[in-house]
């Protein structure tokens, strides 16, 4: 890669990894009383284009109400994506 050729659009591609051996809901809103729009299989990755507050929900990597939006009206908790991070990573969705 030439030095200097990072991007935003770049940067957005970055994806994180699962919990692993977790099968994980992704929900069209930052909550368990959303409706599932499908489920992501243990092993993948996915990217967090924006992060927001929503329920608190316990998992993998601890509790939070951090929720990652994957996808346009796709969320997936935070306590399932290993960020490296317990805060955001991603800018806040608006």
């Amino acid at each position: 890669m030439v030095a200097g050729a990072t991007s935003q659009a770049s940067a957005a591609l970055r994806t994180y990894p699962i919990a692993p051996g977790v099968s994980v809901n992704v929900r069209s809103g930052p909550g368990t009383h959303f409706s599932i729009v499908r489920t992501l299989v243990a092993g993948a990755s996915v990217p967090i284009y924006c992060q927001c507050p929503g329920e608190t929900v316990s998992g993998t990597y601890g509790t939070t109400n951090l929720w990652d939006n994957i996808a346009n009206g796709q969320f997936v908790s935070d306590a399932y994506v290993h960020t490296g991070s317990d805060g955001y990573v991603a800018p806040q969705c608006s």
